[in-house]
């Protein structure tokens, strides 16, 4: 039987909005060794932010990987800000993005690992699908 440590898990998000701000919606996308076990759509509203939709996917996530008691992992998203602004290296100034940043930090900090890695927009095509979704999405 495998241990927590030998499996390998990995989070994917991504967040969109037709317009910016507008129609928005989150999607997030969690893998065992490769193997996608959860995911989740999530239509935040009618007038939202990009950033804002990218946020909620992360910290969508980020509960279910505090949820499942999962101590390592892999964050992936095509979000460059998000992940740098994860990662300490950039500001975040937005006043509205600081609640979210504060969240999506209070629930990495329940992890004992985590490495965040940005990844070009067609590696996420899993997680932009879900973000697009605006009914349940089958998942696994």
């Amino acid at each position: 039987m495998e241990t927590q440590s030998e499996q390998m898990y990995t989070l994917m998000f991504d967040g969109g909005s037709t317009g910016n701000p507008g129609p928005s919606g989150s999607g997030s996308v969690l893998y065992e060794n490769d193997e996608e076990i959860w995911c989740d759509s999530h239509y935040i509203g009618d007038r939202e932010t990009n950033n804002t939709a990218e946020y909620t996917g992360l910290i969508r996530g980020l509960e279910e990987i505090v949820e499942r008691g999962i101590t390592r992992i892999v964050i992936k998203g095509d979000s460059q800000l998000i992940i740098k602004q994860m990662k300490g290296e950039y500001k975040v100034s937005s006043a509205h993005l600081q609640i979210l940043h504060r969240t999506a930090t209070q629930l990495a900090s329940k992890i004992d690992s985590i490495e965040w890695k940005h990844i070009p927009r067609e590696q996420n095509k899993r997680a932009d699908a879900l973000s697009r979704i605006r009914s349940r999405p089958f998942c696994k």
